[in-house]
């Protein structure tokens, strides 16, 4: 995002979080200002003394991590104490809000990445098979709902039925799993994962997100063909992910909304 904006001409002013950060944006964005997980005043008053006034939410810090490694401000302590529950949505949106007091409007987080969204169709050589159009027909109705609960956003099906639904592990740990109980019954995996959009997707953060990284994944776990949502999964980087998928015999491809029609 940093590398984009900068090549359109737009300074970015980046704010990072040791241990989640790559070092490296300090680099691409003339400067990394670093905070703790947790801390809502500081990187405020970072953003208000640099003249900031749109932000942008860009990768990924763990859900679990509320068991441990967050130590609140002040200020994020008062933010969680009024929450109603503690799922993604509703802690982000706080936080959002209490941004915007100050000021601070958040846009999408897939500014400046438009070109990285996965396209609605094919997005690799290998198209989904007919069993795999229906496994993934079969995942998408179900990660549609756990989605709408905010608990996970990936899905993972084979030989029509679901395998693993992700939680807070994210979605490696999912796949991993689903292939780990294909083995213990004997079967070598062929998986179709599901990711998709929450129903009342809000841009500004928590966008469903796949890459080389998720690629690496699926070769060690056997998966076999991706569903995503189209518009509305980020593909990093969306190129090689397609070179990468190609050469690995995968079967990548995006949907509308509704999923895969059978």
């Amino acid at each position: 995002m940093a590398e984009e904006a900068r090549r359109r001409g737009v300074p970015v002013v980046a704010l990072g979080i040791p241990g989640v950060t790559d070092p490296a944006l300090e680099a691409v964005a003339g400067g990394l200002t670093w905070f703790k997980l947790g801390q809502i005043d500081a990187p405020i008053k970072a953003f208000k003394d640099k003249g900031v006034r749109k932000v942008v939410m860009a990768g990924k810090v763990q859900h679990v991590s509320l068991f441990g490694g967050v130590m609140p401000d002040w200020r994020a302590a008062k933010v969680l104490m009024g929450l109603k529950d503690k799922r993604t949505d509703t802690i982000l949106r706080a936080v959002v809000a209490e941004f915007e007091k100050d000021g601070l409007e958040f846009v999408s987080s897939a500014t400046f990445l438009d070109h990285l969204l996965a396209p609605n169709g094919a997005l690799t050589r290998r198209a989904l098979s007919k069993e795999q159009l229906f496994d993934a027909a079969l995942g998408w109705r179900a990660a549609k709902a756990v989605a709408g609960f905010d608990i996970g956003q990936t899905v993972v099906a084979q030989g029509g039925a679901i395998v693993a639904v992700e939680g807070m592990e994210g979605t490696d740990a999912c796949v991993k799993r689903a292939a780990e109980l294909a083995r213990s019954q004997g079967r070598e995996p062929a998986l179709v994962v599901v990711k998709v959009a929450k129903p009342r997707q809000d841009f500004r953060f928590d966008l469903p997100v796949v890459g080389l990284d998720t690629l690496e994944n699926f070769r060690a776990c056997g998966v076999a063909a991706l569903a995503m949502e189209a518009g509305a999964t980020l593909v990093f980087d969306r190129a090689r992910f397609a070179e990468t998928a190609d050469a690995a015999g995968l079967a990548v491809a995006g949907f509308p909304p509704e999923g895969p029609s059978q």
